[in-house]
């Protein structure tokens, strides 16, 4: 068995290729987190969304994030970019939009800003669901008698002799 003498300097090679911070898609992510739980820092990409995109461009899962070349990390960030192209359509968070007829995949604040439009859009037309909204109760048919409660609480008096 014979030592290398050169392990220091190679150490020291791989960390400084080694990306501890990654900008991807506008958001900070952990290089030090496996690829797949890495791209669920980005806002509208869950586990099994990261899992699929990963497994579509044939990266090993197990990966760090920090390990990736310039090349992958490229890829990666164009295939965030356009998840619609690498996903199939009932795995995107946006199918048949309203405005375009499309299936999209929105993330970061794209997804926010549909989302306040939806809403806005539902109080508008004053639909069940947009009064709800408008009225800060819940919207799904959850029971509000014990629930839900908020604002104000009314304090129980006592009654005069």
């Amino acid at each position: 068995m014979e030592k290398t003498i050169n392990n220091k300097s190679e150490d020291k090679k791989e960390d400084e290729e080694f990306k501890y911070r990654l900008r991807l898609a506008g958001f900070i992510l952990d290089g030090n987190l496996d690829i797949v739980r890495a791209l669920t820092g980005i806002k509208g990409i869950g586990y099994q969304t990261s899992l699929a995109l990963v497994k579509s461009l044939r990266i090993k899962a197990d990966r760090k994030l920090g390990t990736l070349s310039d090349n992958e990390i490229n890829k990666i960030e164009n295939a965030v970019q356009n998840l619609d192209k690498y996903l199939p359509r009932w795995m995107l968070n946006r199918q048949r939009d309203p405005y375009s007829g499309k299936d999209k995949h929105l993330i970061g604040a794209d997804l926010e800003m549909s989302l306040r439009e939806d809403i806005s859009r539902l109080r508008r037309i004053k639909s069940y669901r947009g009064i709800r909204h408008a009225l800060g109760l819940p919207v799904r048919g959850q029971r509000t008698r014990t629930s839900f409660r908020k604002g104000v609480t009314v304090g129980v008096t006592r009654k005069k002799k």
